[in-house]
């Protein structure tokens, strides 16, 4: 069963990456053993591995996965809305992603809650050469999906993660 938009929308995040859409696949985020779920909260320093992403879906089916940063570099003034953590292409349903067009870049929040998404979007068929992004900056996840012809998404989960306080130096 697909999740509810609700958070999505809560969370700004349709609106602010996403057009409104109806979640069709089930999609699991893990870093470590801490389970992704919409608005929670991930350390960075629990999340500077790629998360373990596990579909559903049909092998026949191919997914696309964006991972961005709506909100860099601070959440008051996104000058660089959407930053790209992490792009995936070509992955068959019921496997874990592999074929990174963009490789993944852990969240480093300079001041603020940031909002890291997740979007999953079903192919219809092979993508073959994609071009990597210019620039991790300015990246925009509509436009992307209308270039490679993606359509909307099929799943979307987002977390929240701010800058770690530094360790308390021991005299």
């Amino acid at each position: 069963m697909a999740a509810s938009v609700d958070p999505l929308v809560v969370g700004r995040v349709i609106g602010d990456v996403v057009d409104m859409f109806i979640p069709s696949l089930s999609v699991s985020v893990y870093f470590g053993s801490r389970h992704v779920t919409n608005g929670c909260d991930i350390k960075p320093s629990l999340s500077i591995s790629p998360p373990k992403v596990a579909i559903s879906g049909h092998s026949d089916e191919l997914y696309t996965l964006v991972m961005i940063d709506p909100d860099a570099p601070s959440p008051s003034e996104p000058s660089m809305r959407e930053w790209v953590h992490w792009i995936v292409v070509d992955i068959p349903g019921g496997t874990n992603p592999n074929r990174e067009i963009l490789p993944y870049v852990g969240p480093r929040p300079p001041v603020g809650i940031h909002r890291y998404i997740l979007v999953m979007f079903r192919q219809k068929g092979p993508l073959g050469l994609v071009d990597q992004p210019l620039s991790r900056a300015n990246f925009n996840t509509r436009f992307f999906a209308r270039h490679l012809d993606l359509g909307l998404p099929v799943a979307t989960v987002y977390f929240n993660a701010q800058k770690e306080p530094a360790a308390k130096r021991r005299s």
